[in-house]
C-alpha cells in the first residue's frame, strides 16, 4: 500500500473520534526539532493533527489572531507520523524518501536558504519539505472527497504548517484546500506579513 493512502486511512480515524461541535479549523502540524530522532537520524519531521473550536478561541473575530494563530490553539495533538523508532508510519516515510531520492534527512544547508535580500527561501531540513506537501495532498483529497464537510456538516479549512507560517506552510494549505476552505485564514497571514 502506498505511504499517501496509509497516511490518509489514520488521518481519517483519528478525525472519526472527534466530537463534531464547533471546529471551524484543522491543523495539520508538520515540525522539525534537533531532539526528533528517528533510527539514528536526527532533526527528522514529524506530523501531528488536532482541531480548534469555537469555544477555544473566546469568540475572535473572523481574522484575529486568537483565531487562526497555532500558539493561542488548545494543542490536543494526535500523532499521523512520529519519531520514534517503533513507528511503522515514520519507518514508511523513510522507505518513501529513499525512494524520491533523498539521502540527507534532517540536513539543512544554510548557503541555499536565503535569497541576496536575506529573505528566507529554504524548506526546512531535507524531507521536511516533501513530508509537508505529502501531509497538503492528503489534505487534498480528504477536501476532493468532502469527508470534512459529510462529517462535521460544514466546510472546514485544514492548515498545514510548522510553528512559524513559512513560505512553504502557505504553499501547502493553498495546495490542500482546492475550494478555498483556507481563505480566512490566508487573509489572516497576509494582514500580519502587511504589519511587519
Amino acid at each position: 500500500m502506498e505511504i499517501k493512502e496509509v497516511l490518509l486511512r489514520k488521518v481519517r480515524n483519528i478525525m472519526e473520534g472527534w466530537e463534531d461541535h464547533g471546529i471551524y479549523a484543522v491543523s495539520f502540524l508538520v515540525d522539525f526539532n534537533e531532539d526528533n530522532t528517528f533510527r539514528g537520524v536526527s532533526n527528522v519531521s514529524e506530523w501531528m493533527v488536532s482541531c480548534n473550536r469555537e469555544e477555544d478561541c473566546e469568540d475572535a473575530g473572523p481574522l484575529d489572531e486568537e483565531r487562526w494563530n497555532y500558539a493561542f490553539w488548545n494543542q490536543e495533538e494526535e500523532p499521523v507520523i512520529t519519531a520514534s523508532d517503533d513507528d511503522p508510519e515514520m519507518a514508511l516515510l523513510f522507505d518513501w524518501y529513499r525512494q524520491q531520492g533523498l539521502t540527507h534527512i534532517g540536513s539543512e544547508s544554510e548557503d541555499d536558504d536565503y535569497d541576496e535580500e536575506m529573505n528566507y527561501v529554504g524548506k526546512g531540513p531535507e524531507g521536511h519539505y516533501q513530508l509537508l506537501m505529502l501531509a497538503a495532498e492528503v489534505a487534498r483529497q480528504l477536501q476532493e472527497e468532502g469527508f470534512l464537510e459529510k462529517r462535521f456538516h460544514k466546510k472546514i479549512p485544514i492548515i498545514v504548517h510548522g510553528l512559524e507560517y513559512a513560505w512553504y506552510d502557505l504553499e501547502a494549505t493553498k495546495l490542500a484546500n482546492p475550494h478555498g476552505e483556507a481563505e480566512a485564514f490566508l487573509e489572516y497571514v497576509r494582514q500580519e506579513l502587511e504589519e511587519l
